[in-house]
């Protein structure tokens, strides 16, 4: 078929689209925001994509009605596509929502272009109708080309640094394992002696407990991480409460021990959250703040408090979760170390606290991994650790998969 054979009907139809393209571009968001129930731990469009749409549109009605003019890569309708390809990864959706979101755009071209021939005065062959159905077929493809390319592209260069950091992690990690392992058969060892004084056997049993306690915490992180990297869709979400409360069920203990009061903000927003990621990053958190708690204060105490960051013409809604303590706080020399592998902030000033060093950088892997960031501040006599994801919508089902808690 020579596409770029005379059409009387292109004109009028490209004018149509022209002229329609904000409705058009409305049809559009409103279908992908129904889509939601398929995929509820995704973000979907924001009002960005109000910027890239039209000029999607306009360069798709302008090659119907001139395929000789053809959308070429260095046209601004494909850097348009590009960098739908761009936000869409940064946004955190997958290949097979990227996919979808394409065939619903051409769905809703396809019905434009079905309603707006019938409503045309303009005669027309049966070929010249199939012609530029088929311009519009090859325009979407080319510009659903230009946008998958730009977002394989940038996974591509993501898996590439997860798996470098992934390597990394997994030298560090065996290195440290063994040095427990190490440490943990020595003290064994040593107990075996028949003639070992008393206070001697209980600092080898305590040198035991605290290095198997160390490698369970590293061992826990890790099944939390392969949680986190299993199908999406198949991850289990819960309000964030219902998270905050279940860590706090966890660390009770300890924070008895470390006679620390643990609160949590009563009007935490009820956000589903993805329970692994949450939950492996309070648990860390709390567990540092209870941890390095200070022992010449009469009040010790460790918040749980979260708040929604609203949507900007930049980035979409993210749910902020932050601990706050009034513990020994983080020398400012080491600050910006603090969420590099096996960097403990005390470990040179505080005594009787054993840990990997690894917490942390787990924390910022994970939520990297999910499109949110980890970071840490320091007001007058607090410390805040705090991490942020993207906030799914209010009007997100729960899913049913019969999960429920833990």
């Amino acid at each position: 078929m020579d596409l770029t054979a005379p059409c009387p009907l292109a004109g009028v139809l490209a004018q149509r689209m022209r002229d329609e393209q904000e409705h058009l571009t409305m049809r559009w968001l409103e279908r992908i925001s129904q889509r939601v129930d398929l995929h509820p731990n995704r973000i979907f469009p924001t009002e960005e994509l109000l910027d890239h749409v039209p000029i999607l549109i306009l360069g798709i009605a302008t090659y119907v009605e001139n395929p000789g003019q053809p959308v070429s890569a260095d046209t601004p309708v494909i850097a348009k596509a590009m960098e739908l390809g761009a936000l869409r990864h940064s946004q955190g959706f997958d290949e097979y929502e990227l996919l979808k979101e394409y065939e619903i755009f051409g769905g809703i071209l396809y019905s434009f272009l079905a309603t707006a021939v019938a409503e045309i005065d303009q005669p027309c062959t049966r070929s010249e109708l199939i012609l530029c159905a088929h311009r519009l077929y090859h325009a979407i493809s080319v510009i659903q080309q230009a946008t998958t390319t730009q977002f394989l592209a940038l996974m591509k260069e993501r898996l590439r640094e997860r798996e470098d950091r992934l390597r990394a992690f997994n030298r560090t990690l065996t290195h440290e394992l063994r040095n427990r392992i190490g440490a943990t058969m020595g003290a064994g060892q040593l107990l075996q002696i028949p003639e070992i004084a008393e206070a001697e056997r209980e600092r080898l049993v305590g040198v035991i407990v605290r290095n198997m306690e160390n490698m369970r915490v590293a061992l826990d992180n890790l099944l939390e991480l392969t949680r986190l990297s299993s199908d999406s869709r198949q991850q289990r979400h819960v309000l964030l409460p219902r998270a905050a409360a279940e860590v706090v069920r966890q660390l009770r203990e300890l924070a008895r021990s470390r006679q620390a009061t643990v609160r949590v903000q009563p009007d935490l927003p009820e956000v589903e959250v993805n329970a692994a990621a949450v939950e492996l990053c309070l648990m860390n958190y709390l567990s540092n703040a209870l941890k390095y708690a200070d022992e010449e204060k009469g009040e010790r105490w460790v918040q749980i408090s979260g708040r929604i960051q609203p949507a900007t013409h930049d980035a979409p809604s993210y749910v902020v979760i932050e601990v706050t303590d009034n513990g020994l706080g983080v020398p400012v020399q080491h600050r910006d170390k603090l969420f590099q592998r096996f960097f403990r902030a005390g470990a040179d000033s505080v005594t009787g606290v054993e840990g990997t060093g690894l917490g942390l950088s787990i924390v910022r892997e994970a939520v990297e991994a999910l499109g949110g960031r980890a970071w840490a501040e320091f007001p007058e006599d607090r410390s805040v650790f705090a991490f942020s994801l993207p906030a799914r919508r209010a009007t997100d089902p729960m899913p049913n998969d019969g999960s429920g808690g833990r």
